[in-house]
């Protein structure tokens, strides 16, 4: 080990103890920032003042908003002094100063907007991630018996991995229960109240009797008091060993059931006020029995309604892609109808259930 390696390994190991992360990429921006301006200031020639840049965006990334503002202003006090050094200051160079503070204003007001969260860059990012996977990951279905099989499907408004439909799902010694939930609003708009419920609800489902889920539900929005804060759900409450269900719903659209020996679906009506609207509501059960060959599909009004076209109708063409699609094989079935169904502009949740 030479000399300088251990010196330099030294003070990297101190530094590290000294200060928290944060402070450690400041303290590297700062530097390279110096860097850049000296560099600049020796070789304007060949160096353009837009080096300036690379730390500024680095910065946007990796500091909190806390250091943020600081070290955007450190950059266009260099960035000042470099100016007067330039061999020769044309209209070109200019404009190049004025776009430059431009994108230190703009990364100012980010800052800003950071400083409501507390947290900027990639770990803001990384906070959102974690919080979507957990919605997805809450929407899987936990391991059932051979004799069935079950498949749930999302898609988001526009592509964005943020959706204001979600499902999640519950295991209960031989009882299944899931809930299929729509947030009022689309995409991103509904995704922040979506990362909410979506934990309160898979907390309610795993906790609660089946008859006591969405009015616990219903309560727990209505304390949220929001402008817009109303979803609907159906709800399954499945036994695995009898096949006997109960579905309720909350103004959500009608489940659907394929009797395996007429080959047919038919609308099971289960009537309920949305969530989050009315003080006291009461959930009345649409019960049945899944016999071998049956199938149940729990949905979002993404896969049946659109602009010009009515909600029921909506649901006979979706039976009738049903009759296609799941005609003989209900594995990947899910999927296949979430994507032949729906509109692109609207979040779309699918769940499938199936009696081998």
């Amino acid at each position: 080990m030479t000399p300088t390696t251990s010196f330099s390994q030294r003070f990297e190991s101190a530094l590290q103890k000294a200060l928290p992360r944060e402070s450690r990429m400041l303290v590297f921006l700062v530097v390279g920032v110096v860097a850049v301006g000296v560099s600049i200031w020796l070789f304007p020639h060949y160096i353009p003042l837009t080096a300036v840049v690379v730390p500024l965006v680095l910065s946007n990334q990796v500091l909190g908003p806390r250091q943020l503002p600081w070290f955007v202003v450190f950059c266009l006090l260099v960035l000042a002094l470099l100016v007067p050094q330039q061999p020769m200051i044309t209209a070109r160079t200019a404009m190049t100063v004025v776009i430059l503070f431009a994108l230190g204003f703009i990364t100012l007001l980010a800052s800003f907007r950071r400083t409501q969260l507390g947290v900027g860059g990639l770990r803001g990012e990384s906070m959102l991630v974690d919080l979507r996977d957990r919605i997805l990951r809450q929407g899987g279905m936990p391991a059932l018996p051979s004799t069935w099989y079950a498949a749930s499907e999302l898609r988001s408004a526009g592509g964005t991995p943020f959706a204001g439909d979600f499902i999640v799902t519950a295991r209960h010694g031989e009882r299944l229960d899931v809930a299929v939930v729509d947030v009022s609003g689309k995409g991103e708009q509904a995704g922040t109240r979506a990362l909410l419920l979506s934990g309160a609800m898979g907390g309610l489902l795993g906790a609660l009797a089946p008859e006591e889920f969405l009015e616990a539900a219903n309560e727990f929005l209505l304390r949220q008091d929001w402008e817009e804060g109303f979803a609907t759900a159906v709800h399954l409450s499945l036994h695995l060993d009898t096949g006997r269900f109960a579905i309720r719903s909350a103004g959500h659209p009608p489940a659907a059931l394929r009797v395996a020996g007429s080959g047919r679906w038919s609308v099971l009506e289960a009537e309920g006020s949305a969530l989050g609207l009315i003080e006291g509501s009461t959930y009345e059960p649409c019960e049945g029995v899944m016999r071998p060959g049956d199938a149940l599909l729990l949905y979002t009004d993404g896969m049946v309604e659109t602009r010009h076209r009515d909600i029921m109708l909506g649901v006979d063409k979706m039976l009738g892609q049903a009759e296609q699609l799941l005609r003989g094989q209900f594995d990947g079935g899910a999927t296949r109808l979430i994507d032949a169904l729906g509109g692109r502009n609207d979040d779309r949740a699918l769940l499938l259930v199936h009696r081998r």
